[in-house]
């Protein structure tokens, strides 16, 4: 919506990867694909999180903190960047993603630390996420696909619900409710 493009990178199986801001992994990355500049085939938005920084953090990095982001939507509405974050062992996770922010992998999954005898957050600012799931629901979920905010006319009782599925039972939720099965 406010014409860069946004992407979504998983860890890679390094789960450092998604705290560490010196790589894309584990990522929001946002760029400006109209206007390159400093010598890449694309620009760095001004207004990005770590734009200008003296650090050496990654300019393309909009938030972190995460495990595998698969698949993200913007509601029409308000604005708000939508993400289902497939967990490791235990928990998936709805986030809304916010500029500049960390969704706590690996540090935390879901609303747990991931673990527990070595889990400090101290100074890390984590985003809880807007809803989560665990891997031992009876109809064995395990690795969620984002959707998107509804704002359709059909169905008024899902307007403004964000909808996604699990990709390993087939189920379609709403955060916070599980909707239906098709298998």
């Amino acid at each position: 919506p406010d014409g860069y493009l946004y992407v979504s990178l998983g860890e890679d199986v390094t789960p450092a990867n998604a705290q560490s801001l010196t790589t894309l992994k584990g990522k929001v990355l946002r760029i400006d694909v109209d206007h390159p500049g400093g010598g890449l085939q694309y620009g760095i938005p001004p207004d990005n999180p770590f734009e200008g920084n003296p650090s050496g953090y990654l300019e393309e990095i909009f938030a972190f903190g995460f495990r595998n982001p698969w698949r993200f939507s913007f509601d029409p509405q308000s604005g708000d960047l939508w993400l289902g974050d497939v967990g490791q062992n235990k928990w998936e996770e709805v986030d809304v993603v916010l500029s500049g922010r960390n969704f706590g992998w690996p540090r935390i999954e879901g609303n747990e630390c991931y673990q527990p005898l070595t889990c400090d957050t101290t100074g890390l600012n984590i985003v809880a996420p807007v809803a989560v799931y665990p891997h031992d629901h009876p109809s064995g979920s395990a690795s969620i696909t984002g959707g998107r905010v509804y704002r359709g006319s059909s169905i008024p009782s899902l307007w403004g619900k964000y909808l996604f599925a699990d990709y390993i039972n087939g189920e379609v939720c709403s955060a916070g409710s599980r909707l239906f099965l098709e298998q």
